[in-house]
């Protein structure tokens, strides 16, 4: 079973921070997930929600923002860890880390709530700069950009995302050309779900996996990975 850190230890320290991503990788990890979005002058910068608000001490939608601008807000909002001041993390800034941790990725395309043009052909050039090679996975909600990183590198793989009560079938996966599905844990629950995935061939990972409940149902499940808030439990578990 593969473990990957959700926006990094989200558990331990502010999501998709460097902080983050390299206590994920303290902890015994074997990837990450995380999201990416684009500003308004064209950089990569990884932060899971179209505004900063949330997570930092600004205000406003990424895409109304510089790369510069972000710098200075601190996504250490909490200030409940060290360092106090946590500046944004751009796509190049933390594939350097954890291509030095040796860790896999999975990266998350935020193109469903706002659209931005050309982020596919963004984050496949990225990735290419940095030299980060094959351990990268790319998934989305919106199965449409799922399908364009596909078309523009059809030796990427991909996995679809969902959950929130929507359940996609292994068969509406591999039409996508997507490797994988990314779900929520509470579709475990849906009846003959896992079961469809164990006999299509189709992986299943499976994301908000926190407890040591969630662990046992993704094993008995047949996940080949799951994404989880705090490594450090899983790790043990499955230990």
């Amino acid at each position: 079973m593969e473990i990957w850190g959700h926006r990094g230890a989200c558990g331990h320290a502010p999501e998709n921070t460097l902080a983050a991503f390299g206590i994920a990788a303290d902890m015994g990890a074997g990837g990450v997930e995380l999201d990416v979005q684009m500003t308004r002058d064209g950089a990569l910068v990884v932060i899971h929600d179209e505004t900063v608000d949330r997570v930092s001490n600004g205000s406003g939608a990424v895409r109304d923002f510089t790369l510069a601008e972000l710098k200075r807000l601190n996504f250490n909002k909490k200030g409940i860890t060290k360092p106090l001041f946590m500046g944004i993390p751009t796509l190049g800034e933390t594939l350097a880390l954890l291509d030095a941790a040796g860790l896999d990725v999975n990266i998350e395309l935020k193109n469903g709530l706002t659209y931005y043009e050309g982020l596919e052909e963004k984050v496949l050039d990225e990735v290419r700069r940095v030299g980060f090679g094959q351990r990268v996975i790319y998934s989305s909600f919106n199965h449409i950009s799922v399908r364009r990183v596909r078309q523009i590198d059809p030796g990427a793989e991909t996995a679809l995302l969902f959950g929130g009560g929507i359940i996609v079938c292994p068969e509406a996966v591999a039409a996508c050309g997507a490797a994988a599905a990314h779900a929520d844990m509470r579709t475990l629950a849906y009846p003959g779900f896992a079961q469809a995935y164990r006999e299509s061939g189709v992986a299943l990972r499976v994301w908000g996996a926190n407890t040591e409940e969630h662990f046992a149902l993704c094993r008995s499940a047949g996940a080949v990975a799951l994404i989880t808030d705090y490594p450090d439990r899983a790790v043990g578990f499955f230990r």
